[in-house]
Formats: structure tokens, C-alpha cells, sequence
């Protein structure tokens, strides 16, 4: 497994940065376009338009809350695919995110949204970004918008790969302590590339977890 530090979300010297470390099982080969992330599997390829969505949690047949406190919007400008799979793959990637977040906010990684939809490096992914955050002090604040996506399943139907663009430049960082919000200058270094790798569960009918995390910061095909 490599992993490496990314900056998400630099405060000043005074303050802190947020951290994200993306861990996987190599290095995310974006040119490989026939491959899904750490399975070797070669897929097919969906895409579809844009329409911002937030799943409520009463609405989610796990039965597992996902909800954020006000003031923390993650916004998913993607409709679902035709592919049912591939659907219900891409709305638990989107709530592995909020699981994180979620985590964030509760100070915890035990939350069951964390551990509902994640394993293996997929749920130390999730573990060590709640830990940064709590350890830095900060909880968020704003609004992390995540478009552009795709959808890649493997030929056994076992995965899927879902991969997206996020933009963090009005997704700020607060002191939990004081309350204050730290603010950015935007830049380049707002814009992340992400790969997740899903799983289905085999005991579920509609259950997927993320199962490995590949990110590229500070990248320019998402501005």
C-alpha cells in the first residue's frame, strides 16, 4: 500500500492545513482508461449529466444516517446511471463522503456511516481523514461541490469504479474550540480528481462500501 500527505485545504502559517492522504494499493494511473483503480479489471464506461442531489437519510434503504449539521453541504451534481449497479455503487460512494464528514462532526470514527460504507483501505481512508481533522481542532464549514463523473464496472460485476471531480474552494475548515472559520484563497489546489473503488457487499441486495481511494490534487481537468 502508498500513501501520500495531499494539502486539501491551506490556512495560514498561524493556523493549520487540512489534510488528505490517499491510500492505495499503487499509484492512480489516470491514462489507464481500461482499467478500473486497484482491480486490474478492464470496464465499460458511463457518463452522465449534471443535477445537484442530497439523499436524505430516512430515504436510504440501509437504514443508516448519513445526515450532515447545517452549514456542511456536500452537493453531487451527477444524475445516476442506467446501469443499476453502477447506480447504487455511485449513491454509496456519495455517502461514504457524507460518512466522512459525518465522522468530522461527530468527532468520531466509529460513527455507522463510516463503518457501514467502508472497508478494508477504503475505511482506513476514511479513519485517518476524521482523525486529521479532529486532531487539528476543526470541524467544516461550506459547501464541497463533486461533478463530473463516471462510472466503470468490472466484468465480474464485483466493483465498480466511481470517479468525479471535487471542488473545495468554498469548503472552508472552523476551529471547534473558537468557532472561527478559515478561510482560503482560492486556487488550483481547491480542485481534487477522485477515484473510489466500490465493493458490493455480498449480503446485500443494494449495499456497495469503498474499498480503496485514489485522489489527485490540484487538478487542473476539474477547474
Amino acid at each position: 500500500m502508498k500513501c501520500r500527505s495531499l494539502p486539501v485545504a491551506a490556512a495560514s502559517m498561524a493556523t493549520a492545513a487540512l489534510l488528505l492522504t490517499a491510500c492505495g494499493s499503487g499509484d492512480d494511473k489516470s491514462g489507464d482508461k481500461d482499467k478500473i483503480a486497484g482491480t486490474g479489471q478492464t470496464a465499460e464506461s458511463t457518463k452522465e449529466s449534471a443535477d445537484p442531489s442530497a439523499v436524505p437519510a430516512e430515504n436510504k434503504p440501509d437504514g443508516v444516517d448519513v445526515s450532515l449539521p447545517s452549514g456542511m453541504n456536500l452537493v453531487f451534481d451527477w444524475d445516476k446511471p442506467k446501469d443499476k449497479n453502477e447506480a447504487a455503487a455511485m449513491d454509496d460512494a456519495a455517502n461514504f463522503l457524507r460518512a466522512i464528514y459525518r465522522g468530522v462532526a461527530k468527532r468520531t470514527t466509529k460513527d455507522a456511516a463510516v463503518t457501514t460504507y467502508s472497508t478494508g483501505e477504503g475505511r482506513h481512508y476514511a479513519e485517518v481523514q476524521i482523525n486529521e481533522w479532529i486532531k487539528g481542532g476543526w470541524t467544516a464549514e461550506g459547501t464541497r461541490r463533486h461533478y463530473d463523473f463516471t462510472t466503470r464496472s468490472a466484468p465480474n460485476g464485483k466493483s465498480v469504479e466511481v470517479a468525479f471531480c471535487a471542488d473545495t474552494g468554498k469548503f472552508y475548515g472552523k476551529e471547534v474550540k473558537t468557532g472561527k472559520v478559515l478561510k482560503t484563497r482560492p486556487s488550483l489546489k481547491d480542485f481534487g480528481y477522485y477515484k473510489i473503488v466500490m465493493v458490493k457487499v455480498p449480503t446485500s441486495e443494494s449495499l456497495w462500501q469503498t474499498s480503496e481511494v485514489f485522489v489527485e490534487t490540484s487538478a487542473e481537468k476539474c477547474r
